[in-house]
């Protein structure tokens, strides 16, 4: 991977100024599940937030994120 996983939130907003790709979006996923275990969140925590209303993503979006981010997850494990 040519993006180092983010370790702050800060370096997770610092990937904007980057080209978005497959990579850089795999390296900000594993970035936030990273953040969020440091900060003693659950997945059931995680999905609660990428799923909650908001203006970028259509629900459907939202549900397939959702997955996506469950099976970062477990695969961190």
């Amino acid at each position: 991977m040519n993006y180092p996983i983010p370790a702050s939130p800060q370096e997770i907003v610092a990937l904007r100024q980057k080209p978005v790709n497959e990579e850089l979006v795999a390296a900000a996923i594993a970035g936030v599940i990273k953040i969020v275990r440091a900060q003693g969140q659950s997945l059931e925590q995680l999905t609660a937030q990428v799923l909650a209303d908001d203006s970028l993503l259509d629900l459907e979006q939202r549900r397939w994120l959702s997955e996506l981010v469950a099976q970062a997850w477990e695969s961190f494990s």
